[in-house]
């Protein structure tokens, strides 16, 4: 048993669609379990006619012809004539999200959004499970809302592992291969959910464990984990193998290719994840597993923008201990905001964060009468993990360093 897990670009249009079928074809050994996100950038789509639904629109219909040309076009390129089965599907699916946009939108946003976003998902399995049938590589289609089974924490879903593991042990494997959908799950009250922003390697790692699988392997556009985001930065290296805690500490500091909840279901198991690309298969990628005797060999960096260094000071010249620490994190925690850096003096207390302006308002607000706050934005935030100095030096040549934060395989550095 093995899963395989493809995110948006490795589906975006019909040649990536045969791809897949390619690489399935040519790597399946026994049952396999195949997750799938929505094809390109749909997930944005959909986001932008929730947004429009709410705010009463008049660009929402046009909005969800342009979904339905995109998927029609690359059904078109898939199939010389289209399945019925597919039409009607698809017809079904189309149907639930005009009925859903028709009635007035009185709930909560999160609500709204996990009844919408996840069309995207239904809409990929959907055609990339017939088209794997039309290539002779016969499947079953898996609904994700009936088998991982989650609260009603509406964009934030947490799993209810012990129905999960029940229903995914009912499972019965008509054919070797399922298909089925990242990112979403259903609540017992037939409501949808999703489980976080690019949360479909999380629902591989679900899957990986509850039916303990061989490994897990994510089909990405690069080839394997980098120790650079390229966009930022040239010359990146691919690790070959990291441990599961090199790879959770990465995730954590916000290196994007692996999302941070996939690894803990995966080492809890010890069923190791590959990272591979699917424009060269045959590639080794990166393995993450147990192993930790080649964390280090390379150093990691992780680039953050539009960054926000807030601090805090008591109005009274009181210090600022443990409650007065307490008191922020729960303002902090009440508005959202993630907290990436601290730092505090006698009277002063400083954190990093994404900024949010409007947020940052409202946790101003909140907290006057006892603090004054200022703050600096338009920051980056770099963490290296595995520094040396001439790194150090070479990436804050030319830079302000408003706050350094040092452990013995970490330095984070917040930069104008």
């Amino acid at each position: 048993m093995k899963i395989f897990k493809f995110g948006g670009a490795s589906v975006k249009d019909a040649e990536a669609v045969k791809n897949v079928a390619k690489i399935v074809g040519q790597f399946q050994q026994g049952k396999l379990m195949i997750v799938v996100s929505a094809m390109g950038k749909t997930t944005n789509a959909l986001e932008g006619i929730v947004n429009s639904y709410i705010a009463s629109k008049e660009d929402l219909p046009s909005r969800v012809s342009d979904l339905k040309r995109y998927h029609n076009n690359i059904i078109k390129e898939l199939f010389n004539e289209v399945p019925t089965t597919l039409t009607e599907d698809l017809e079904k699916i189309f149907g639930y999200l005009e009925k859903r946009i028709s009635i007035v939108a009185n709930q909560s946003f999160d609500l709204i959004y996990d009844q919408i976003v996840p069309v995207g998902e239904l809409l990929s399995t959907k055609i990339i499970s017939a088209y794997l049938n039309f290539a002779d590589v016969k499947n079953t289609w898996l609904d994700a809302r009936k088998i991982i089974l989650t609260d009603g924490s509406f964009r934030k879903a947490n799993v209810d592992w012990e129905l999960t593991q029940f229903t995914i042990d009912g499972l019965e494997w008509e054919n070797e291969i399922f298909v089925t959908q990242g990112f979403i799950g259903g609540t017992k009250g037939n409501f949808m959910t999703t489980l976080g922003r690019e949360g479909s390697d999380y629902t591989g790692a679900i899957l990986a464990n509850c039916l303990n699988a061989k490994s897990l392997t994510i089909w990405k556009d690069v080839e394997g984990v980098l120790n650079a985001d390229p966009k930022f930065f040239n010359n990146t290296e691919k690790l070959d193998q990291i441990s599961f805690k090199e790879a959770i500490e990465l995730a954590y500091y916000g290196a994007s290719v692996i999302h941070p909840k996939t690894i803990k279901p995966l080492q809890n198991k010890n069923i190791p994840l590959y990272v591979k690309s699917f424009v060269n298969p045959a590639e080794e990628g990166t393995k993450i597993s147990e192993d930790f005797s080649k964390d280090g060999l390379i150093p990691c960096f992780i680039f953050k923008t539009n960054q926000c260094l807030v601090s805090f000071s008591t109005k009274d010249f009181s210090f600022v201990a443990e409650e007065q620490i307490s008191e922020l994190f729960q303002a902090l925690h009440k508005f959202g905001f993630e907290v990436t850096a601290m730092q505090n003096s006698a009277i002063n207390f400083s954190v990093n964060t994404t900024f949010i302006e409007e947020k940052l308002k409202l946790l101003i607000e909140e907290l006057k009468e006892k603090y004054s706050v200022k703050y600096n934005s338009n920051l980056d935030l770099m963490t290296i993990r595995h520094y040396n100095e001439d790194i150090i030096k070479e990436l804050t040549k030319g830079r302000k360093v408003l706050l350094q934060q040092r452990s013995r395989n970490t330095v984070k550095l917040i930069m104008s």
